[in-house]
């Protein structure tokens, strides 16, 4: 028998919570997944704590539990994960933060994403800003859409930063970056915060966004800052030789980068419904000739959870259903001998919040020779009654490499 290979598909954000108007159902209960479905009537279902107590349950926190990292041990926050990923040297006092693209209107944090800004327009944006506020203390890096980097050298991480997507509607001024000491750092922040609105509102870009109807990004929220994190790789923790992530999202390529895995970027893929799902269920599958290990992530969800759109994330589950799982199906039964699959979320992100929540995730993993629970639909009910039960944080990766704990 060859080496079995494992393939996880993350669809970010999947989960949901019951909605009056979907009849007390979720998105996941109400979408049309029958291909998702048959996948949970081969495999073992269960559910999952992604996220320690005592962190906030970001993706960055819950993609690397499913990696298999402590997080309580390794976590150094989100922007280091994504610097990473850009390439960005980073010296042992580098303050990295998370540095979002977002809307202010009115007082009020509009949305966290600038408008969904192109990655064209926010990198004219980032570039500019750089040349206004930046100095040799606090630097810039453009990332993708309205994911960038904010570096503070020699700064001071006793504070407490808000994730944007967090407070929708909020007034900036009650959410701005807190002081957990003596901390001159968050008087910078917040400077930067109010000379960025000043800057960015007043630049060409947002000047036509605006003329077009659609909203500025005419903000920077800066979150999620930490220093360089000492990590093992996944060598080094399951003997993992050879494995890829593929996907959209610079925070996902930076903790693969840390774990020793190489990125797969795939055209088209843009982090919301519009993605190319099909591109990335195909790059999955020619990634496993020669790979044991691959983490498909797929955003989408994730995104429409945050907007509020429920009619929108029922969409992203039925496209994940009918371009990514579909095909993975149809390469499994030329290879049901050599292939475990895992399906889950990171965490969920309910419609009617419209942000994360720590509650425990379904998941599914099929496994060649294991008896399946017969779980006939896959939502965050059904898999309550698997045969795994309850699976705490790193232990899924335990699970999905040998088939128990």
């Amino acid at each position: 028998m060859k080496t079995l290979k494992h393939l996880v598909i993350l669809a970010d954000g999947f989960a949901d919570n019951p909605i009056e108007r979907l009849g007390g159902k979720t998105p996941m209960q109400v979408a049309e997944t029958p291909h998702i479905d048959r996948l949970c009537s081969i495999s073992r279902c269960g559910y999952l704590k992604t996220v320690p107590d005592s962190l906030h349950p970001g993706s960055e926190v819950a993609n690397m539990t499913i990696m298999g990292y402590d997080a309580e041990t390794y976590y150094q926050g989100r922007g280091v994960l994504e610097a990473a990923a850009l390439g960005i040297e980073l010296e042992e006092d580098d303050l990295v933060f998370r540095c979002n693209l977002i809307t202010e209107r009115d007082g009020r944090i509009l949305n966290h994403s600038g408008g969904h800004i192109s990655t064209e327009e926010a990198l004219e944006l980032i570039v500019a800003l750089n040349d206004h506020l930046g100095s040799a203390m606090v630097q810039f890096y453009p990332g993708v859409s309205y994911r960038h980097i904010l570096i503070i050298k020699g700064g001071n991480n006793a504070l407490h930063c808000t994730p944007p997507h967090d407070v929708p509607n909020e007034y900036v001024e009650n959410v701005l970056p807190k002081n957990e000491g003596n901390n001159d750092t968050v008087a910078t922040l917040r400077n930067l915060i109010y000379q960025s609105r000043d800057f960015l509102q007043e630049h060409s870009v947002n000047i036509k966004r605006k003329k077009k109807g659609l909203p500025m990004a005419n903000m920077i929220w800066p979150w999620s800052g930490g220093f360089k994190p000492q990590m093992p790789s996944l060598l080094e923790l399951y003997g993992i030789k050879q494995g890829v992530v593929i996907s959209a999202v610079d925070l996902i390529h930076g903790l693969g980068k840390f774990g020793g895995l190489k990125s797969v970027f795939v055209d088209g893929a843009t982090g919301l419904y519009t993605t190319n799902y099909t591109g990335k269920a195909q790059a999955a599958i020619a990634a496993l000739e020669k790979n044991e290990y691959v983490f498909l992530h797929i955003e989408a969800p994730d995104e429409a959870g945050h907007e509020g759109d429920v009619e929108l994330k029922i969409r992203t589950l039925e496209d994940i259903d009918k371009y990514v799982v579909k095909p993975v199906l149809e390469h499994l039964e030329l290879h049901k001998n050599e292939l475990s699959i895992a399906f889950l979320p990171d965490h969920p992100t309910p419609c009617e919040l419209r942000t994360h929540t720590r509650d425990n995730v379904p998941f599914m993993i099929y496994r060649p020779g294991n008896e399946p629970d017969n779980i006939e639909e896959y939502d965050e009910k059904t898999t309550l009654n698997g045969s795994y039960g309850f699976v705490n944080q790193t232990d899924f990766m335990k699970l999905l490499l040998t088939g128990k704990l």
